[in-house]
């Protein structure tokens, strides 16, 4: 009988992770004190695991959701990481993960750490101080003070590449130097560069076939790929890809079911207080045949986006009522919206005249390349909306109020999620 396909449940704010049974919503693994990283989210790695950041214990954290009917342990494993974390990308392997710090609860910029996980580390190859083990090992070196995302780029000896926004740079290090770093956090230097806009960086994606990356800032979405020559390997530039029309894309993920690229593109006043005003289109790149556009979705807020095996979702939060949107990505010539589903008010939910994500209730979307649910979060409310296709299917209720909206992971067993490297 097939695995069902299961929802991960993080509450940040009361520390906690569940792992829930799809459709029906039984639990069947709890992981408590655990406050994961909202902004980079949960990675996908091979074999049906996922990986985040727990923030409060500077661990990262790999658990098995299909671990414990096999005899194995919802926690695999854990690694020590600077936080607080911003962004976390793997390798085609699984084996390396990447973890850039951020603002957390401060104004500005401060932290410069940057953190390269081996998960299974080669036994026969001692660490620097002569040491052999079988646990995680982890390295961390400075970089430079910002908002870094992160992308793993080649498969062999991976460049571990940082998108920079002020100034704008992708900057990329070598994964085997940085895993031969010394203790103490020593300064590294990029072994490449390549210079983006400033200030505007947002969002990063990997196309696993082709090896390029993928960089959104206002003036468009920057690509470049690796050159390997005598000297190394380096980065090398390619032409924008823009966002067709005014506006700019504030997030950016790969579709591992279509081979595409999705974002959000966000116009309208500068005001924050003006976000029910904000326009909001969804911007997608076909990487097959190029074929690039945007599809309305409505004034308000909306942000993050979630891959179904037939659709594309985004919640949109708007003071005239909040729904989930659900676009065919196959239709042509361009995707369109194929519903509309209302979704019931959020007690604390952001207000005109004030910013959408200050001190408000907000949502989560998840879904899976492999199923047909879509999952939605109902933040200080501890429920879970749940989709199958267009149709409302139930509502899962947690323990906790879910504050902040919380945070979630749908996966399925042979989802192909992987393919995506970045958290989300």
């Amino acid at each position: 009988m097939p695995l069902p396909p299961r929802l991960l449940v993080a509450d940040q704010v009361a520390g906690g992770i569940r792992v829930l049974d799809l459709p029906g919503g039984s639990t069947v693994g709890v992981v408590e004190g655990r406050h994961l990283a909202e902004h980079a989210g949960f990675l996908a790695l091979p074999g049906g695991r996922s990986a985040f950041v727990d923030d409060l214990a500077g661990e990262l954290v790999v658990l098995d959701p299909y671990g414990p009917e096999a005899g194995r342990p919802l926690v695999e494993t854990t690694a020590p990481v600077a936080t607080p974390a911003e962004h976390l990308a793997t390798d085609a392997s699984g084996r390396l993960v990447a973890v850039t710090t951020g603002l957390g609860r401060n104004e500005e910029p401060w932290s410069d750490l940057l953190t390269l996980v081996d998960l299974r580390p080669d036994l026969t190859s001692p660490t620097p101080g002569g040491a052999r083990s079988v646990r995680p090992r982890s390295v961390r070196v400075r970089t430079r003070v910002g908002e870094p995302g992160v992308t793993l780029l080649g498969d062999a000896d991976p460049l571990v590449v940082l998108r920079h926004r002020e100034p704008g740079t992708l900057s990329a290090y070598a994964a085997g130097t940085l895993l031969a770093g010394a203790p103490a956090c020593p300064p590294a230097a990029p072994d490449h560069e390549l210079p983006l806009p400033d200030h505007d960086g947002h969002g990063d994606a990997l196309d696993p076939y082709s090896g390029r990356l993928f960089a959104a800032a206002g003036s468009g979405v920057h690509r470049a790929r690796r050159e390997d020559g005598p000297a190394g390997a380096r980065l090398v530039a390619e032409e924008p890809l823009s966002w067709a029309g005014q506006g700019r894309g504030y997030y950016l993920r790969l579709d591992p079911a279509r081979r595409a690229l999705w974002s959000c593109v966000r116009g309208g006043p500068a005001d924050p207080g003006r976000w029910p005003e904000w326009t909001n289109d969804a911007w997608f790149h076909d990487l097959t045949t190029g074929r690039t556009g945007r599809v309305p979705l409505g004034p308000g807020l909306v942000f993050r986006l979630a891959v179904a095996a037939a659709h594309v979702a985004y919640a949109r939060v708007h003071p005239d009522g909040d729904e989930l949107v659900l676009l065919d990505p196959s239709h042509t010539p361009l995707p369109r919206v194929t519903a509309r589903l209302p979704l019931p008010p959020m007690d604390g939910a952001p207000l005109p005249g004030g910013t959408p994500w200050d001190g408000v209730q907000r949502r989560a979307v998840a879904a899976s390349p492999g199923a047909a649910y879509t999952a939605v979060s109902r933040g200080g409310h501890g429920e879970v909306h749940l989709f199958e296709g267009m149709r409302p299917l139930t509502t899962l209720k947690v323990p906790t109020p879910l504050d902040d909206g919380g945070h979630l992971a749908l996966v399925a067993p042979g989802d192909g999620a992987q393919a995506d490297r970045i958290g989300r």
